[in-house]
């Protein structure tokens, strides 16, 4: 069994021992004594009466009540008006109503700044009315989108101005059927292929290959459905697309720049940068 605390028991004595004093006073004739000090508002003021379920506060019932009595006592007014002595009899009646009134609106606990209004419950703004619209992640196709991409297509055709001013384009001269230029390379976009044609057989370079890349690209919406459009959601995808851009660029500039004459593989430096953009 656990040890009952020191102040507790003091305590129970000490309440024993005035219960036990109580007693006997009472049985020895203690009614003859004055009342204590802080009895006399309590047998000036009516006690309400109390409440069954124990819901209502006590501050409230001792208002009730002293409205209540109020109203007696001015029933009684207007029934006794014939006689001054009725009219004097009832007289008091309001005033020590009021008094216990005013006695029972002192004992209500006030809060800060004196107020004695109870909070019934919180009701946020946002449940009664809605100002602000509901964000979304679209946006109009005019001005936003159409704006960023006119500026980039500017942006882009006076880059293109100044390069050509500077750098021609590697175009060679008129084709002659008997002189067929060694090596004979295909344009840039399908080096890529012919590169292929060297280290594969013909169907596997030219169909295996680049069907197979072109089905994974195509499957890779439907293996990664995240609908983000963050790159860190969607790893899967930007590394797909990445690896096919990286393995085809690396094709196009090995065909570019590391083939010469007869197809073979030379470095860039033995044919001279010069003679590939005709500088």
């Amino acid at each position: 069994m656990a040890d009952v605390p020191e102040h507790l028991l003091k305590r129970a004595a000490e309440r024993k021992a005035a219960l036990e004093a109580k007693k006997a006073d009472a049985a020895g004739g203690g009614g003859d004594a004055p009342p204590p000090a802080d009895a006399a508002p309590a047998a000036a003021a009516p006690e309400p009466a109390g409440d069954p379920s124990g819901k209502i506060p006590a501050h409230l019932l001792a208002r009730s009540q002293a409205a209540r009595e109020k109203a007696a006592g001015g029933a009684g007014d207007e029934g006794g008006g014939g006689g001054g002595g009725a009219t004097t009899a009832t007289a008091p009646a309001p005033r020590a109503a009021a008094g216990a009134g005013a006695a029972a609106a002192a004992a209500v606990p006030a809060g800060p700044g004196g107020h004695t209004q109870r909070l019934l419950t919180v009701v946020k703004a946002g449940s009664i009315q809605d100002v602000k619209a509901t964000p979304t992640d679209k946006v109009h196709t005019w001005p936003h989108l159409l704006v960023v991409e006119f500026v980039a297509s500017l942006a882009m055709t006076a880059f293109l101005l100044v390069f050509s001013a500077f750098v021609n384009a590697p175009l060679l001269g008129m084709a002659n059927p008997n002189l067929t230029p060694n090596p004979s390379k295909a344009p840039w976009y399908f080096l890529g292929l012919q590169e292929l044609l060297t280290m594969f057989h013909p169907m596997v370079a030219g169909v295996t290959i680049p069907g197979v890349g072109l089905i994974v690209l195509g499957a890779a919406g439907y293996i990664d459905k995240n609908p983000s459009n963050k790159p860190e959601d969607r790893k899967f995808a930007i590394a797909m697309m990445t690896f096919f851009l990286m393995f085809w660029a690396v094709l196009v500039i090995i065909g570019s720049f590391f083939r010469g004459e007869g197809f073979n593989f030379i470095m860039p430096w033995r044919q001279g940068v010069h003679e590939i953009f005709d500088l």
